[in-house]
């Protein structure tokens, strides 16, 4: 779930450019735009569409032979094969002591994201309300995500870090990100002065100092939900912009820049900076595909696939979860494909 501060929804510009084929010195004809199909279903399944509802899908972790998704909501999903997904266990029945400090309430969490570092899983969770900054990200780790397994526990970990109402900036929608160098990071941020970030202690998930550096990345009218992932000799920085959690009406589209350090600056295909608004558009509403947003990154056996929750038009705009082939362009920019397209 996502703060929203502002009722002006971000206005897309999506522009269509026709270019004429040249070959062998000769004008072509220019190609017709591509068509969606004529059934919203199959344009649905090429763009990822799993029947199953969930909002701020967590990026896919794996744990033995199954699957797991965490949601807005405290709950969890998982799969054996990424296809059929089924209900799994609450994070927390009760909620921690923290949830309470950052005047949160309940179990509700918004937004969680997961790792592993070593032996052990480490889950972000979120707590706030709509139209407020007083919010606060936890963490809390576990040693398998099988609830069969005798180990299974989710071990409180405390506070990581919070925001009030005096301050620019909103604890929301947490992202973990393990470098190669072993640096723990954790990007946040919805509306207000945009996308920050802050290093942990990767022995505990905790900030490394209560007045370490806090980096801004982003900054757009409505941004949120950001998302770090490292390819080759960049590190790309993902967000959802525009308006999410209205159903057929939301606006959210995803966006991407990349730095060559984490810290920033992260710029666009253009050059523009993600600070200045800037952000290249990775997918959008297409068709009944409407609002994708909250992306995240899974890799297995050489392949890459894109997550992201999408309101559905075909289902009175019920979120969704959308799974999608990734590559990347010989100019490592990220390529979201179709499933089997026709």
């Amino acid at each position: 779930m996502k703060t929203l501060i502002r009722n002006r929804a971000a206005a897309g510009l999506l522009g269509v450019c026709l270019a004429a084929l040249i070959a062998l010195g000769q004008a072509q004809p220019a190609s017709a735009p591509a068509t969606a199909p004529a059934n919203p279903q199959e344009l649905l399944r090429q763009l990822g569409r799993r029947n199953i509802g969930v909002h701020d899908p967590s990026a896919i972790i794996k744990c033995k032979d199954q699957y797991w998704i965490f949601y807005t909501g405290g709950g969890s999903i998982h799969s054996s094969d990424m296809i059929n997904w089924v209900a799994g266990p609450r994070t927390f029945d009760t909620a921690p002591p923290w949830v309470a400090q950052a005047g949160g309430r309940g179990t509700g969490f918004w937004a969680p994201d997961i790792i592993r570092i070593d032996n052990r899983y480490m889950i972000f969770l979120s707590t706030s309300s709509f139209g407020v900054n007083t919010s606060g990200i936890g963490v809390a780790t576990n040693p398998t995500l099988d609830p069969a397994d005798p180990a299974y526990h989710w071990a409180d970990g405390g506070l990581v870090v919070q925001s009030r109402r005096q301050d620019d900036f909103n604890c929301i929608d947490p992202c973990a990100f393990h470098d190669t160098d072993g640096k723990l990071w954790l990007s946040f941020g919805s509306f207000w002065s945009g996308i920050k970030l802050i290093q942990l202690d990767p022995a505990t998930g905790r900030r490394i100092a209560p007045d370490s550096p806090m980096y801004n990345l982003a900054h757009f009218d409505s941004i949120e939900a950001s998302y770090l992932y490292r390819h080759e000799n960049y590190y790309y920085l993902f967000a959802s912009f525009g308006l999410c959690c209205r159903g057929v009406n939301s606006t959210y589209n995803t966006r991407v820049g990349r730095s060559e350090k984490v810290t920033g600056p992260y710029l666009d295909k253009n050059g523009k900076d993600m600070l200045r608004g800037g952000g290249t558009l990775v997918t959008g509403t297409e068709g009944p595909f409407i609002g994708p947003g909250q992306a995240g990154i899974f890799e297995e056996n050489g392949k890459s696939w894109f997550t992201c929750h999408f309101y559905d038009g075909t289902a009175n705009g019920a979120s969704k979860l959308s799974i999608r082939p990734l590559t990347w362009s010989q100019d490592g920019w990220p390529v979201i494909g179709k499933l089997d397209p026709k």
